[in-house]
């Protein structure tokens, strides 16, 4: 609940999207200076944008590079595209 009641207040570090633009990462600041991330899908028939599907955004990360770590080690997809980065 708290990543949809605060999900505007957070500034967006980091996204990451799939080759396909089905699927997204964003790691995020909060305004209390934490950190977070969360995963996102989007239809290419559904005009309405990304849905949360990970559920992840209430998890408290001390660094963006925690959470971006955290993110790689949670979300099957994640780590095949940071390949290099």
């Amino acid at each position: 609940m708290w990543g949809s009641v605060v999900a505007h207040a957070n500034r967006v570090l980091r996204s990451i999207e799939t080759g396909d633009g089905g699927r997204c990462v964003d790691v995020f600041v909060r305004p209390d200076g934490t950190f977070g991330f969360e995963e996102y899908r989007r239809d290419a028939e559904d005009a309405r944008g990304w849905f949360p599907i990970g559920f992840h955004a209430g998890k408290v990360y001390p660094s963006e590079v925690d959470a971006f770590v955290a993110a790689t080690q949670t979300v099957a997809w994640l780590p095949l595209h940071n390949q290099g980065h």
